[in-house]
């Protein structure tokens, strides 16, 4: 049986990996000032991150249609599998389950399924690996979707930002004080609740500081052990590789993926963020 598994542009899945035919990528779109960026192929990070910084106006970001799933979709896969960012921050989840309704309609013995990451960013790549480990052991379509909801209950996801302005901007930190802790220069070790909203894990004084204790968070997790980290980067590949290495001494993962920021996630994460998912 054949198998897509398709994300959204928010999932920091590499360019080689995007260009497995296993993978296909549904673009959001993103509007700073006067200029729209789609989140694809063509997205280049150097120019939104001066784009963001130049504009007085914080970036506002579009998720996908149910028409640009549909299109998806159409590949000739015999299992669709979806993965989007939390459905807590975006109506992208809420267009694929849209798609999949009307995909059934015309094609009701078609196997689709909508995975809610609850995450983003590192979280939605993970994910997405997980269901292409799980789907290439030929395992069936409903043993699939089985793995990969009990390895996301489990999953757990950490950044550290540089700035939490954009986040606040765009009323992605409800109840969290990030004025003030911009004004004290103080770096949040931030995560996401099981349900996918954002939350506070800690503080620091420095970004140092705030890695380090992400790291003694992922420690004191025995969940971690023998699992895959991914580290996501915005524009600070060097600031990722230290990390890396802090966490392959502390920690007991069984690989460490380092990825870059595409588009939605550089808008939230911005120069200088790092996600990580487990």
């Amino acid at each position: 049986m054949s198998f897509k598994i398709i994300v959204d542009s928010c999932c920091d899945l590499t360019p080689s990996l995007l260009r497995e035919p296993c993978y296909s990528s549904v673009p959001l779109t993103i509007r700073v000032g006067d200029k729209v960026i789609v989140d694809d192929a063509t997205f280049d990070q150097a120019e939104l991150l001066w784009r963001m910084k130049e504009s007085e106006s914080a970036p506002q970001t579009s998720c996908p249609s149910p028409a640009q799933y549909l299109d998806a979709f159409d590949c000739g896969a015999d299992e669709l599998y979806v993965v989007t960012l939390s459905a807590l921050l975006s109506g992208s989840h809420n267009s694929a389950q849209q798609a999949r309704q009307i995909w059934l309609e015309e094609h009701p013995d078609a196997k689709v399924h909508i995975f809610n990451s609850c995450s983003a960013s590192a979280g939605e790549a993970l994910l997405a690996m997980k269901i292409r480990e799980f789907a290439s052991q030929g395992l069936l379509f409903q043993q699939v979707i089985r793995e990969v909801d009990r390895f996301s209950r489990d999953m757990q996801t950490l950044f550290v930002l540089e700035s939490l302005d954009n986040l606040r901007k765009n009323g992605r930190l409800t109840g969290l004080q990030s004025v003030v802790t911009g004004a004290l220069r103080i770096k949040l070790l931030m995560g996401a609740t099981p349900e996918g909203e954002i939350c506070k894990k800690g503080q620091a004084i420095s970004i140092k500081q705030a890695l380090s204790k992400m790291v003694e968070l992922m420690v004191k997790d025995a969940k971690h052990v023998g699992r895959t980290l991914v580290l996501s980067h915005c524009n600070c590949l060097e600031r990722a590789f230290q990390l890396k290495e802090m966490v392959l001494k502390a920690c007991q993962f069984r690989d460490v993926v380092i990825v870059e920021t595409r588009g939605i996630s550089t808008v939230y994460a911005n120069d200088g963020g790092i996600i990580v998912a487990y």
